[in-house]
């Protein structure tokens, strides 16, 4: 009996597996992992319509879909600059960012994937170059807080344009010329020969002033043990007579 019905429904069973099989192979259902938002393409064309994480149908052939991460990324880019006072700077610029979820078709439509070569790299080369040359080279070591501060400011308003937000900047130590590197290290060898001689001279000043502190100590003591003995010596010059 079982087989009777099998073979009275087998062409139905067929048919429905093959549409299965042919609905599968056309992918309807996309798959958005966390983290990321999907640009949906209407034959080529970007849609307003933004894929959001979860299971999305789309219409088979006619539509496909873009996957873009809109997490916390981190980029580092190799700047190089001059100081106002016109010395090379080379230094690592660590830039972690993130793109935003509800532009992410613009940004497709716009850049393209490829944004942080195309925008975030020469941004960051800019950056650098417009800040740095506003100090010297000594500012830059002493007071790199202030200019990574800067740094982040200046780029968080040139990439806000390209929907992209600025979440942190760091910056490595400032890398300068070997002889930039010599004048400093001899800089810093003279201060520290300056600072032992005053210190030296401070010491010999302490040592002189002390010398002339016990030299009045005994003077002084002279003097009182004098005026002491002046009475009894008067007093056996008169037995004497």
């Amino acid at each position: 009996l079982s087989m009777d019905l099998f073979n009275r429904f087998r062409k139905p069973i067929l048919i429905a597996v093959g549409i299965l099989i042919f609905l599968m192979f056309l992918n309807p259902i996309v798959l958005i992992p966390a983290g990321h938002r999907g640009v949906l393409l209407n034959l080529g064309a970007v849609s307003d319509r933004i894929l959001s994480e979860g299971l999305n149908f789309r219409v088979p052939i006619m539509q496909s879909i873009v996957r873009v991460d809109v997490r916390i990324q981190k980029h580092e880019v190799i700047a190089s600059a001059a100081s106002r006072d016109l010395q090379e700077i080379s230094t690592v610029i660590a830039l972690n960012y993130h793109v935003n979820p509800e532009q992410v078709n613009r940004i497709y439509q716009q850049i393209g994937e490829d944004y942080s070569e195309r925008i975030i790299e020469p941004a960051v080369q800019e950056t650098v170059k417009a800040v740095t040359a506003r100090y010297t080279a000594v500012d830059l070591i002493t007071n790199r807080h202030v200019v990574t501060d800067e740094i982040e400011k200046t780029l968080r308003e040139r990439l806000e344009p390209y929907y992209i937000t600025v979440d942190q900047v760091s910056t490595k130590d400032f890398d300068f010329s070997e002889k930039f590197k010599a004048a400093i290290e001899a800089k810093q060898e003279a201060e520290q020969l300056a600072l032992k001689a005053q210190r030296d001279l401070e010491r010999i000043r302490t040592e002189a002033e002390q010398q002339i502190a016990t030299a009045r100590a005994e003077a002084e003591s002279y003097r009182l043990k004098t005026t002491a003995l002046n009475p009894l010596l008067r007093d056996m010059e008169w037995i004497k007579k």
